[in-house]
């Protein structure tokens, strides 16, 4: 019996202007992702660049997918390079949401998204035609037609190359977001472990600008609720909230001071 795969909740939030939050699961855990799932998180993030399984491990893919595809969270998952081949293998996985890192150029933006594309433009794309999970092997209706609508591709801005080539970048057909980068960024301006610093502040401050002037949604950290609320307010659209070892340092920590604080 076939069916028709579902539609990319994410995707249709920063289509109408609306704001995403997720977490970074950096447990990469299954049950944590169907977990935030039911607490009706919009993503769930899952960093392949810095940590977690190989990119290439398809089995952990499908079974973090399995986790999500029971709710209307999406998996949201960064590659570690602009690689054709690592796109194309993360999509046939059933992954909707990817975005890449070490994006300097629009070529390099350009590369990853014809690579998720059956048709780009007016010209073929570079993704490969299987049978995969994807497409609930061979089972799925339209699957051509609706992978190439609900994917969605984005690129990490976090050099100062990058930034050198903004607009370039920016003006790359289908470009579903662009993700903020400012730890990274912090390192290429010479400030590593500095996000705040002053001259790195000014250039996420020109990327969200110039993000926004071209009408492609902007995504970020958030450094605490309140940095949460004023990103929100200043137009990103793609918010991270935390981690999940964040979330239990917190909590366990204050159980700690709770104890302390009764002896």
């Amino acid at each position: 019996m076939s069916e028709s795969p579902r539609t990319n909740e994410l995707r249709r939030t920063l289509e109408a202007g609306e704001v995403a939050l997720g977490v970074l699961d950096n447990t990469y855990s299954p049950t944590l992702g169907e977990f935030y799932g039911e607490l009706g998180l919009d993503f769930v993030w899952l960093d392949l660049e810095h940590a977690g399984p190989s990119p290439w491990d398809g089995e952990r893919l499908d079974d973090l997918l399995r986790a999500t595809d029971q709710t209307e969270t999406e998996l949201l998952v960064r590659l570690p390079a602009a690689d054709p081949s690592l796109v194309r293998k993360a999509l046939d996985a059933g992954v909707r949401n990817v975005f890449v890192s070490r994006v300097e150029t629009a070529e390099d933006a350009q590369r990853a998204i014809r690579a998720s594309r059956f048709r780009y433009g007016d010209s073929p794309g570079d993704r490969g035609f299987a049978n995969p999970r994807a497409s609930r092997w061979g089972q799925a209706d339209d699957y051509v037609a609706t992978e190439d609508e609900e994917t969605l591709v984005g690129v990490t801005i976090e050099s100062q190359t990058a930034v050198d080539n903004l607009d370039e970048i920016l003006d790359v057909p289908e470009l579903g977001f662009v993700f903020i980068g400012p730890l990274d960024l912090a390192v290429s301006l010479g400030h590593p472990g500095e996000p705040q610093h002053p001259d790195v502040e000014e250039k996420v401050e020109e990327i969200r600008q110039a993000s926004l002037d071209a009408d492609v949604p902007v995504g970020g950290l958030g450094f605490g609720m309140d940095d949460v609320n004023e990103k929100a307010d200043t137009g990103y659209q793609l918010l991270n909230l935390g981690s999940t070892t964040g979330a239990i340092a917190q909590t366990v920590e204050s159980w700690f001071d709770d104890y302390q604080d009764e002896r």
